[in-house]
């Protein structure tokens, strides 16, 4: 079985936004539309893109024209004053042609996470304004169980709440899954709704403002008393968060390295957000 699950067919898919708002203390909420986005198969889960967007003082939104491995060589070749940033994201919600909420295209809402470095995409996502250029470039699913396992751990901070979030509302009914998330603040926390009676949602709320995101998540995980029986994992978020809790779960819970997907989305002091 093949790590991740890709998209059958991808472009670069140009789209503007329609809508900006910020939904709790730490992350802003900006929905995007256009014809384009309409390429993009919904597939669920933790559904991810690259986004590229401008940089401060851009005026034109170049973009590579190649949409297979070739759009990073590319985007290198572009000169640092015209190429535009580049950041991963989660669809947190998709509205199909028809059904949006904002006009008559296809919508995606992406939640994003401010951090205190307030990197590129945070700063770009707080001063977002309807008409604004952005473009993605869908990559499918990390989250890919093996089958015939008893249970599910899934794990992240905030940065990863729009993947655990949405791999919950896809789930199947009958889903056994133990799942942590930690916030910076008890107003960051989401509703899930839909889960089955199987799936035990922890929310774990920083006190200290200046800790690294992750650790709390961390050290919860390493002291619960998790279920017996095999189990599929899927640890996303700051890097130490992942690294670490996969270490402690090959090493400690004997859990097979090829049952635990895990990703870092950003390294803590580093402007990547």
């Amino acid at each position: 079985m093949s790590k991740f699950v890709k998209p059958d067919h991808r472009q670069i898919a140009s789209a503007r936004v329609v809508a900006a708002k910020q939904i709790s203390p730490n992350f802003i909420r900006v929905t995007i539309a256009g014809e384009e986005l309409d390429s993009i198969r919904p597939m669920g889960f933790d559904q991810w893109f690259r986004m590229f967007f401008p940089q401060p003082g851009q005026e034109e939104l170049k973009l590579p024209s190649s949409a297979s491995a070739f759009w990073f060589a590319q985007w290198k070749l572009m000169s640092k004053d015209s190429r535009p940033n580049v950041r991963n994201y989660t669809i947190r919600e998709m509205r199909r042609a028809g059904s949006g909420t904002f006009g008559d295209t296809t919508e995606i809402d992406i939640d994003f996470a401010v951090h205190g470095d307030l990197g590129p995409a945070s700063a770009w996502a707080a001063k977002a304004a309807a008409g604004d250029e952005v473009a993605i470039l869908d990559e499918g699913l990390i989250y890919n169980p093996v089958a015939d396992v008893d249970w599910q751990l899934l794990v992240g901070e905030e940065s990863a709440l729009p993947a655990v979030v949405g791999i919950l509302n896809s789930a199947p009914a009958d889903l056994r899954a133990e799942v942590f998330i930690e916030v910076a603040d008890p107003e960051d926390i989401q509703e899930v709704s839909g889960v089955g009676e199987g799936v035990n949602v922890r929310w774990l709320v920083r006190e200290d403002a200046d800790a690294r995101p992750g650790i709390l998540a961390l050290d919860t995980v390493k002291n619960a008393d998790l279920p017996s029986g095999s189990c599929y994992a899927f640890v996303a978020g700051e890097s130490e968060l992942a690294t670490s809790l996969r270490r402690h779960l090959v090493n400690d819970r004997n859990v097979p390295k090829s049952n635990i997907a895990f990703t870092g989305y950003w390294k803590f002091g580093r402007a990547s957000a």
